[in-house]
């Protein structure tokens, strides 16, 4: 383990530095100062990246419980600012009194607002539900859209609900979902500079095969939530830690769980 985090402390400073980039994509200066101390271009820790996952978690998969895009769209929703967890705790008695966009539409306000209300925000997640449904079910006869375009024209929904609607109720690969976990483990690994979902998303869809965007994201995720935390990753641990520049920066630096505490 000593050998795998020996770097001298002028590295670790300067390779802290990379990680408050701001601005504009600058490829040569991550070329010169982390692909070429790091010894392995971006491209090809992605492609084994997309290796990797895949054997780490065979089964990631969209945590939210759901049996239909309706379902899905309604749980995405009550998802923001609140854990996939407490969400799954709300929906099965929401599923089986509200089945339909117009059981949604149709709901009194009030009613809608206090089953959902240990969600958090509740009274906008109602606004929003009961806009889109409405809009579901007077323009598309109730049948969630299964496109980029008609899902971000429903009142409430943008981008990222859309991605996690498309890619894992139709299984269509629009985009990739960022949420904070692929926001934190993006730039640890070093496959952004940005802070911003959108910009964040389209760094991604550059550098990940197509055919991988929505498991990409499940795969970040389940990474965030089990290893990668956002305080003290457990880097000791992380059966990607060779793919990624930040791990032995965070072990030298303390930022990291201890050994013994990861072995816990």
């Amino acid at each position: 383990m000593a050998l795998r985090i020996a770097v001298t402390l002028a590295s670790c400073r300067h390779e802290a530095h990379l990680a408050d980039f701001g601005g504009d994509w600058a490829e040569q200066e991550i070329k010169r100062n982390v692909e070429g101390r790091f010894g392995m271009k971006i491209p090809e820790r992605v492609k084994q990246l997309v290796e990797a996952f895949p054997v780490v978690y065979p089964g990631a998969h969209c945590e939210l419980n759901f049996r239909n895009p309706l379902e899905l769209l309604v749980a995405t929703i009550l998802s923001a600012q609140c854990t996939d967890k407490r969400v799954n705790m709300v929906t099965p008695g929401l599923f089986k009194k509200y089945r339909r966009a117009a059981d949604y539409a149709n709901a009194p306000r009030t009613e809608l607002e206090n089953a959902i209300k240990s969600t958090g925000f509740f009274r906008s997640k109602a606004k929003s539900i009961r806009g889109a449904m409405r809009a579901i079910a007077e323009e598309h006869n109730g049948k969630v859209p299964d496109t980029m375009e008609e899902l971000r024209a429903l009142p409430g929904v943008g981008r990222k609900t859309a991605n996690v609607v498309l890619g894992n109720a139709f299984g269509k690969n629009e985009g990739v979902v960022v949420d904070t976990h692929v926001v934190r483990l993006s730039k640890r690994l070093r496959l952004t500079r940005h802070s911003e979902p959108e910009k964040i998303e389209r760094d991604l869809m550059k550098l990940v095969p197509r055919e991988h965007w929505t498991d990409w994201s499940h795969w970040l995720i389940w990474h965030g939530r089990r290893r990668c935390f956002a305080r003290k990753p457990d880097c000791f641990n992380c059966e990607v830690f060779r793919l990624c520049p930040s791990g032995r920066i965070f072990l030298r630096t303390g930022e990291a769980r201890k050994a013994e505490a990861a072995a816990n």
